[in-house]
């Protein structure tokens, strides 16, 4: 019997690639927010108080004060924030779905043309696999072709003055207005998902502000426009997150159906020896090199199904979106194109 997973919203958008809404908790503010009526209550009041919070806060630059000049909550944002579809796919579904021959093929295509800034001004300071870079991209934007049209203040704002998590989407907006006193980016090129993923690695405004790089040397984070920033600020998130350098994140291998899958799973550990004494090999059948080497088994659809030998870069890959299935679908898509 397939075991089916539950895929949420935000791992489906990687499916039309943008979207990355689930990047990073919420963080504390440092200060305690105002309170934020439910929708249908007043707007203006909300946005007052938004307005003194900011400027308590010392974010009075003129880009905040035009990206809180706003009128009403934004319609579309509450309409796709209310309806998230759901989605019930095996790991055979998704991969088709993420790692069609259109993919691979852009991918390709995106790797030649920007193989050079990748591995000439971005990867000689992060010691962080080319594929990986490529895949998070790839799905996350298309390669940069899909990063979403919302104004990320006004999706923001919206969503913290609905009230579903708006303590979240309170905290993202008070980094989003921190992004625009700096001075990193305007408030009308500041685009983004509907909740508020922005630029062409779909970054939160926390993630942002934590991971994002000036890698071209302008004196500005510009991760929707500038290819040296959008590579460097995806290898920075990656080798914030743990990443090894010199390691894979992964393999696919056979596993005999006869392996029970209570054995299987990210948090089952043992070294290649332990799992080669229970039949798993490498595909063609070879024994793994190293038989010291610790990883976990992967086998998302059951016996009968594909399965991986995931190892530390895994993890790394999960913490920019804590899914097996995107993880699966970054390393392969990297492997390929790479």
């Amino acid at each position: 019997m397939l075991v089916r997973r539950r895929l949420l919203h935000a791992a489906a958008a990687s499916l039309a690639g943008a979207g990355a809404t689930w990047l990073l908790p919420a963080q504390a503010a440092r200060h305690k927010p105002p309170a934020t009526p439910a929708a249908g209550g007043d707007y203006a009041g909300f946005l007052a108080a938004i307005r003194r919070e900011a400027s308590r806060q010392g974010l009075n630059a003129p880009a905040v004060t035009r990206a809180l000049d706003l009128q009403a909550p934004n319609a579309q944002v509450i309409q796709r924030d209310r309806n998230q579809p759901e989605f019930h796919l095996t790991w055979a579904e998704y991969r088709s779905r993420v790692l069609g021959g259109r993919k691979l093929s852009d991918g390709r295509a995106a790797f030649a043309a920007q193989r050079g800034v990748l591995e000439q001004q971005v990867l000689t300071r992060y010691n962080v696999s080319p594929g990986a870079v490529m895949g998070i991209w790839g799905l996350e934007s298309a390669y940069g072709a899909l990063t979403g049209k919302f104004t990320v203040v006004d999706a923001l704002c919206t969503l913290a003055f609905e009230g579903r998590r708006a303590q979240f989407f309170h905290d993202e907006l008070f980094h989003a207005l921190a992004i625009l006193n700096a001075g990193d980016i305007t408030p009308n090129l500041m685009t983004g998902s509907y909740a508020g993923a922005m630029g062409q690695p779909q970054f939160m405004p926390s993630a942002y502000l934590k991971y994002a790089v000036d890698i071209d040397g302008d004196g500005r984070r510009d991760i929707w426009h500038s290819m040296p920033d959008i590579f460097g600020s995806i290898a920075n998130y990656l080798a914030g997150s743990g990443w090894v350098g010199g390691e894979s994140w992964g393999q696919e291998i056979t596993v005999p159906d006869s392996v029970a899958q209570s054995e299987l799973g990210r948090t089952h550990t043992r070294t290649h020896a332990e799992w080669m004494a229970m039949g798993i090999r490498q595909m063609g059948g070879a024994p793994f090199a190293d038989p010291a080497t610790t990883g976990a088994v992967l086998r998302p659809d059951g016996p009968g199904g594909e399965a991986f030998m995931v190892y530390r870069n895994f993890a790394a890959i999960r913490r920019y979106n804590p899914s097996d299935f995107y993880a699966l679908a970054v390393g392969l898509l990297g492997n390929e194109i790479t």
